[in-house]
């Protein structure tokens, strides 16, 4: 199926209540309302297994986790999603899945039937950059999260208008309220349980952008995490954060909203992250985080990899580098999205991301 004709949005996996409390009193628009009523409607259905869940997660609730998570974090665009899947290759850690993503509530029961039907309809590769798509592959946790509970800044995805208001709220956590924050604490714990049940896996490797503006909230659950921070060119990240905004939000959206919108909250929020992450960077203990440009880990992947595994003192290097190098053997020959920088790019970043260029290092020939 063409992913841009999605007869419903991703929030089908939601539970009636979290679905009603994201689009309750918010407007949608009348070329979206038949999307909207086929999404509630499957949300509804699919809610029958929940007592079912709620009842094979008791188990899993009363076991404390090994060890803390990894988080892999940086803005969209900077290349998480591929050193995510390289760390993947390791079997010691777990992750939530593409299936997990759409159905956090159908993981103990009914994933079978239902994987099924979501191989049908997903495309086997992503839209914006061609990169494999597939129901275990590992994805970032911020859908199924956006599922779980209304405290998600996935719902601008489908309440585009509110983006700068979900960005203060659920991306920095500058207005969430201490019950909501705790609600996000609770939810994301829930998930990561079942990803390393699912998964088989003893430690959490996360993937998710909008992490990077909650260092502080991550650190009160997990105090000795591992973060992984990526950075890379500012230009060619706006070009493609650009492109991949304004072509993922066409089939998830339930409102209307311009082009020249969404790249102006794109812009700030990557202002408003930058200087957040930077905040709160200081608080992570010691040899717990790690920087890197993606340019550097491109070039050299393995040896990055290992260079990451030791300065965060990860196990099981020795054991997964087979699996590791042949991930890497197979993206030879990978050819991704190529991006000219105009002469309205260089004012856009010159103006608005001067910090990450003057912090990084990045510079480009005029």
């Amino acid at each position: 199926m063409d992913f841009q004709k999605l007869p419903v949005t991703p929030l089908i996996g939601a539970n009636p209540k979290t679905f009603d409390a994201i689009t309750e009193g918010r407007i949608i628009d009348k070329g979206f309302r038949k999307k909207y009523r086929l999404t509630r409607m499957g949300s509804q259905l699919l809610s029958l297994h929940l007592p079912i869940e709620r009842k094979r997660y008791r188990k899993l609730d009363e076991k404390p986790l090994e060890t803390d998570p990894f988080f892999i974090i940086g803005h969209w665009r900077c290349g998480t999603t591929f050193v995510h899947n390289v760390f993947a290759c390791d079997k010691h850690f777990g992750y939530n899945t593409t299936y997990q993503t759409v159905f956090p509530h159908l993981m103990l029961s009914g994933q079978p039937v239902i994987k099924k039907c979501l191989s049908a309809l997903m495309p086997r590769s992503r839209p914006v950059d061609n990169l494999e798509l597939a129901v275990d592959l590992p994805q970032e946790e911020e859908f199924a999260l956006s599922n779980m509970m209304p405290y998600s800044y996935y719902n601008f995805w489908y309440l585009p208008r509110h983006m700068m208001e979900y960005g203060e709220r659920f991306l920095l956590f500058n207005t969430i309220t201490e019950e909501e924050r705790q609600v996000f604490k609770e939810t994301f714990l829930r998930l990561i349980k079942i990803s390393l049940w699912n998964t088989k896996g003893v430690q959490f490797l996360s993937k998710n952008p909008p992490h990077t503006g909650r260092i502080r909230t991550l650190l009160e659950m997990f105090p000795d995490a591992k973060f992984l921070y990526l950075k890379r060119n500012p230009y060619t990240v706006f070009e493609s954060t650009r492109n991949f905004f304004t072509n993922t939000i066409q089939p998830l959206r339930l409102q209307d909203i311009t082009n020249e919108e969404i790249e102006t909250n794109a812009v700030e929020i990557f202002r408003r992250l930058y200087y957040k992450y930077e905040e709160e960077k200081r608080l992570i203990p010691p040899g717990n985080l790690v920087e890197i440009k993606f340019e550097d880990f491109e070039a050299g992947a393995f040896e990055m990899t290992e260079y990451i595994y030791k300065k965060l003192d990860l196990p099981g290097f020795q054991e997964s580098k087979e699996n590791i190098r042949n991930y890497l053997d197979g993206k030879k020959g990978y050819k991704k999205n190529k991006y000219t920088c105009n002469d309205r790019t260089l004012e856009i970043v010159d103006k608005n991301w001067k910090m990450a260029l003057d912090g990084w290092g990045y510079q480009i020939d005029r």
